[in-house]
């Protein structure tokens, strides 16, 4: 608790409008009780209301202070479903298929969030992860003078010694299954922006591999070593102040006596508080081994280079795990302009 602590107090003092679109899951419920009952903003579900009511009810959850909206009755469907339209005209959405998705709670929560009705979204403890993303990114899209939207995983251990005070940053693990070597390279960036916001210190950023500094010509080594390289180049042009290296072992890169071994001179190796991993197996595969053998608290996924603010949660989350990604998520919002300058400037549909 020492992390996501922190996190409440900071939000306390700004606190924000958080959707959930699973308006009648439990742990949806507790979680919203949870962020409203310790002041960290104003949680907005979404659902029948009768039947969240209903599954409030069985929980003794109260939902004195908690939004209700069903997106079939709202006032706001008719305006949704005329921007959604806007959006996805080129790709020849018409009108009553534009109005089926705007009925669907993670496409209405999405259209909230880029329409400035909510500050940020959570969602996926019950859906698939291409259910909340599709939405997100046929509405939202990414940021201005962003080309990747990628995810990243907060990690708290136990261990002090390892990341920064316990906590790492470590992308991507939920979105794109190989990047290329540009996408990586903004998956590294993007992290270490996350990192820096969310915990005021300089980001240290491990490009992991099975090899540190090696001579391999192995393409998945060459396209890490290439991918720190433009993250660093990318860093400098923004003036954005972190360290970058890779290609590093995970030992490495968070093991100062195996760092001091291996690369006595390195800035990352040794003291990485963010993890960039080469593809999504190895970070989707890394994150759960973490949260799971070493009981880690584990807080994502966060959708980094996205407009607007938004988690995919996953479908094993807790309550308490998604009040933390809520709290993150609302976090961000606070000067998300900061982490991506330009970003919710525009309305959806804008030109």
């Amino acid at each position: 608790m020492r992390f996501i602590g922190s996190v409440y107090e900071k939000l306390q003092r700004h606190p924000k409008r958080i959707v959930f679109p699973e308006g009648t899951e439990p742990r949806v419920l507790q979680a919203a009780r949870q962020f409203q009952s310790l002041r960290l903003g104003a949680p907005i579900l979404l659902g029948d209301r009768s039947q969240v009511k209903e599954a409030a009810a069985a929980l003794n959850v109260s939902l004195e202070g908690i939004r209700i909206i069903n997106p079939a009755e709202s006032p706001d469907l008719e305006s949704f479903v005329q921007r959604f339209l806007l959006l996805r005209r080129s790709k020849g959405v018409q009108e009553q298929e534009a109005r089926e998705a705007m009925t669907q709670v993670n496409y209405f929560g999405a259209m909230m969030v880029a329409m400035k009705q909510a500050d940020g979204l959570v969602s996926g403890t019950n859906e698939i992860s291409g259910s909340v993303l599709r939405p997100l990114f046929q509405i939202i899209k990414v940021a201005p003078k962003t080309t990747t939207a990628s995810s990243c995983m907060v990690m708290e251990v136990e261990d002090t010694r390892f990341g920064e005070r316990g906590v790492l940053f470590m992308g991507d693990c939920g979105v794109i299954p190989d990047p290329t070597v540009e996408q990586l390279a903004d998956i590294g960036l993007s992290t270490a922006r996350l990192a820096r916001q969310i915990l005021n210190v300089k980001p240290r950023v491990a490009f992991l591999s099975y090899s540190t500094h090696g001579n391999s010509q192995h393409p998945s080594i060459l396209k890490v070593k290439a991918a720190t390289a433009l993250a660093r180049q990318k860093a400098d042009e923004a003036f954005f102040e972190a360290e970058f290296d890779g290609e590093l072992q995970v030992d490495a890169a968070l093991v100062p006596e195996i760092a001091m071994r291996k690369l006595p001179n390195s800035k990352v190796a040794g003291k990485a508080n963010c993890l960039i991993f080469p593809d999504l197996n190895s970070g989707n595969v890394a994150s759960k081994l973490i949260q799971h053998i070493a009981r880690a608290n584990a807080y994502g996924q966060i959708l980094n280079g996205l407009d607007r603010p938004a988690a995919d949660v996953s479908r094993g989350s807790s309550a308490h795990d998604i009040l933390g990604v809520a709290a993150i998520t609302g976090l961000q919002s606070i000067e998300y302009q900061k982490l991506y300058p330009g970003a919710g400037a525009h309305l959806p549909g804008d030109l």
